[in-house]
């Protein structure tokens, strides 16, 4: 993990304090999926597949819990279910059949079949790595954007 310094903190504290919990947690809220959004372009650009399932089910979710606002990063659904088995590979096992006597795989018939593991292929910690500095820019644009814009609103 790097070490990064954000300036200003000091004076960015005092102007939310000056505003209406809601619009404070909206603003860093917008300002979290701004960062949260340089890590998912990084993600997607690192993931090499074949359908593009696993780079559509990349998504940002934010949410507010007891006045923390918090944003993610979410990899996986339904029809990509795999992104942990991607990000950190799998080891050596055998596959068996839940409710059939048989499988076919690769053009046999077997009662197991013998899976050789799949090699890491990380995507969401080299993203993370290699953007922090970004996003935290991004967060600090967003907020300098935004937050007067929200300052002037709440003074009418």
């Amino acid at each position: 993990m790097s070490d990064f310094e954000i300036k200003g903190l000091a004076e960015l504290n005092a102007a939310l304090q000056e505003l209406p919990a809601k619009i404070e947690a909206n603003v860093l809220r917008g300002a979290l999926r701004a960062g949260q959004k340089v890590i998912l372009d990084k993600a997607r650009s690192n993931i090499n597949n074949r359908t593009g399932d696993l780079s559509k089910s990349l998504r940002i979710r934010t949410s507010k819990r007891g006045g923390n606002v918090s944003a993610m990063l979410i990899a996986g659904d339904k029809k990509a279910y795999y992104p942990h088995m991607v990000e950190k590979g799998t080891v050596k096992h055998f596959i068996k059949p839940k409710a059939a006597k048989s499988l076919f795989f690769a053009g046999l018939f077997g009662e197991v079949v013998d899976h050789p593991g799949a090699a890491p292929k990380p995507f969401m910690r080299p993203a993370l790595d290699s953007e922090q500095t970004n996003a935290a820019e991004a967060v600090r644009d967003y907020i300098a954007t935004r937050l007067p814009k929200e300052i002037k609103k709440a003074g009418k």
